[in-house]
């Protein structure tokens, strides 16, 4: 396991130097001029070039990018060039907000998800099979602008229950948890629908398997014929869907996150990119990066828990 963690640690390294590179390079080829959106209409040729000189955009690209990587390792990301705010400054106040969004999506996720798969892999081609498989294709089609639209007219317009937007108050209030539950439900609406499709695909397959069948010759009850012969072998790539799932949802959340006017990563990187902000978009696609190979290896690990025929040597 020490193993492991050190391996991914180096991999995590080289990496972020890859994608780091990337980013820097897709942003200077992409058309636009940082010096433009910083000056605005009315500045001059020789506003735009002293901005360039001040920022440093005028140095070979090589020279920028080695300077950038020299500052990183040490911890500085930069200021952005909007607000003149530091970067991980910037981060870390729109970071817990897409943390909580992203936490709460998925154990509703999970929650129904799991119910979901499972009853309808024990009740195989009955009703309860064909409505599970009905929630699944419709939560994986509908868009989730058009769900959060759908559930802030009816919660937050017509009934007037639930907030319209934003999460300004503690999770742990009644508050936060109110500001939670719509984005929480559009968000993870479509991630319970494939942990569902997962799940149920995985119970028919391992359902069907010869120590299954011997358990149930034996005379084992079927409670725990499903809930430990079945259900933990099952889980392998469930867990798979549901790390994968909760690396996007760390990544940022852009869509819901517009429509319940939420700060979080997913809004700051569109902003950013809109506005050529280099550093803020570096930054963020870093944290990005940083955040999925880390909940990677804790999925990596908890194969190890679920199924201890894994090994990684």
């Amino acid at each position: 396991m020490i193993a492991l963690i050190v391996r991914r640690a180096f991999e995590l390294i080289f990496l972020l130097f890859g994608i780091s590179f990337l980013v820097f390079s897709s942003m200077h080829i992409a058309p636009g001029d940082p010096a433009s959106m910083i000056g605005g209409p009315t500045a001059t040729e020789s506003d735009l070039a002293a901005i360039r000189t001040n920022l440093g955009l005028d140095d070979p690209f090589l020279v920028q990018y080695g300077r950038y990587v020299k500052d990183a390792v040490q911890g500085d990301f930069g200021y952005s060039y909007q607000t003149k705010q530091p970067v991980s400054e910037a981060i870390a106040v729109r970071f817990p907000n897409t943390l909580k969004l992203a936490v709460a999506s998925m154990i509703i996720a999970i929650i129904i998800g799991i119910s979901a798969g499972l009853i309808s892999a024990l009740r195989h081609n009955s009703w309860l099979d064909v409505s599970s498989t009905t929630f699944a294709l419709a939560g994986i089609s509908i868009p989730n602008f058009w769900l959060g639209a759908l559930l802030i007219l009816v919660f937050a317009v017509n009934f007037q229950i639930l907030p319209v937007g934003g999460l300004s108050s503690p999770f742990y209030t009644w508050q936060g948890i109110k500001e939670l539950i719509l984005p929480a439900i559009t968000l993870g609406t479509g991630s319970a629908a494939m942990i569902a499709r997962m799940t149920r695909s995985s119970m028919l397959e391992v359902i069907r398997a010869d120590y299954v069948r011997t358990a149930r010759a034996k005379g084992v009850k079927e409670r725990n014929v499903i809930w430990i012969h079945t259900l933990k072998n099952a889980m392998i790539p469930v867990i798979t869907v549901i790390g994968l799932n909760f690396g996007f949802l760390l990544g940022g959340t852009i869509i819901t996150e517009k429509v319940f006017a939420i700060n979080g990563i997913g809004r700051l990187m569109i902003d950013a990119i809109a506005s050529r902000d280099f550093p803020m978009v570096q930054g963020s696609v870093l944290l990005v990066a940083t955040l999925f190979v880390i909940v990677n290896l804790i999925v990596d690990i908890i194969y190890t828990f679920i199924d201890p025929r894994i090994k990684y040597d």
